[in-house]
């Protein structure tokens, strides 16, 4: 089939190198105009562009779709079907319209669980024990379409955005083949969602990633981990925001991770600390960290944090 792919960033490339070494032509990609990075603020190319770039194939990166010389131009390309994979343009219905076989959507869940901006997230933030990757037919809502194939991905405790994002987006390029395999067999069985099962997941902000110490461990684990890529968990220490990249559970069996009736420190203060972690209180049990970074400084393990430093005892 001749396909129109539509994606920006690292989430999008799997599928797009998927496609180019199916027997399916991918004949444009469209991704969102080129942003200012690093410190340089030069001008970068996204990640699914410099795969488009590299492979040769056409790139389109209008600043919307909804201009009629820009739907008259994804006409021309004459698409069986539209891929769209975190594109982060919202597509009117007249380009919905356009490919014979409409557009579909690699969405990073299992559908109608969460839709919106960040779903790899809020899963994991939520305490889901899975998620998955939903390839759906898109409609004018938002991510309201039917679902047409679905693959699912266990979330571990050790998992965090960055890890269950890397397993989706591969997840993502599979199901996209499979999919297409069974459209141009004629013999897909779309499904309609269940609207009253769904959640907004709402675009992640740097002012909710400080830590709250009065939260439970659960909760607090849980939004490290699921802000490891972005935006970052912190908390502050002496007046600078401390980065927290990765935490976990003690173990009740090891006498750790005891609620506050059998730990009588203030939240925020840290208890321990060794090779394995750094141990903080919290209104309902104890945290480990296993990752932070100091303002201007590496990313570094506990144990090379602790090397030469001590916060035993600071509430942070």
């Amino acid at each position: 089939m001749r396909i129109v792919y539509a994606g920006t960033p690292e989430f999008a490339v799997p599928a797009l190198q998927a496609l180019l070494a199916s027997a399916h032509e991918v004949v444009a990609v469209y991704c969102q105009p080129d942003r200012p990075a690093g410190r340089g603020r030069k001008l970068t190319f996204g990640a699914v562009k410099q795969v488009a770039v590299e492979a040769g194939i056409p790139v389109e990166q209008p600043l919307s779709l909804k201009a009629v010389e820009e739907q008259d131009k994804l006409r021309a390309y004459a698409p069986d079907v539209l891929i769209v994979a975190a594109y982060g343009l919202i597509l009117p219905q007249v380009v919905l319209d356009i490919p014979r076989y409409g557009c579909l959507n690699i969405h990073g869940s299992l559908l109608p669980r969460w839709r919106g901006a960040a779903p790899i997230h809020r899963a994991i933030q939520t305490g889901d024990t899975e998620t998955g990757v939903t390839i759906m037919q898109m409609a004018a809502g938002l991510d309201t379409g039917d679902m047409l194939y679905k693959v699912v991905c266990p979330i571990t405790a050790t998992d965090g955005g960055q890890s269950i994002h890397d397993k989706l987006a591969a997840l993502g390029a599979s199901a996209l083949l499979h999919t297409l395999d069974v459209l141009e067999a004629g013999k897909l069985q779309p499904e309609v969602q269940d609207d009253t099962l769904a959640n907004y997941a709402h675009k992640l902000t740097k002012a909710e990633a400080q830590i709250d110490w009065t939260q439970s461990a659960a909760v607090i684990d849980r939004t490290i981990r699921a802000f490891d890529a972005y935006p970052v968990a912190f908390t502050l220490y002496e007046g600078q925001p401390l980065r927290l990249f990765a935490s976990s559970l003690p173990s009740p069996l090891a006498g750790e991770g005891l609620g506050m009736g059998g730990n009588s420190s203030p939240p925020g203060t840290v208890i321990a600390e060794s090779k394995s972690g750094i141990d903080i209180a919290t209104g309902d049990g104890v945290v480990r960290i296993l990752s932070l970074q100091l303002p201007g400084g590496k990313r570094l393990t506990a144990e090379q944090f602790l090397n030469g430093r001590s916060l035993l005892g600071v509430q942070l």
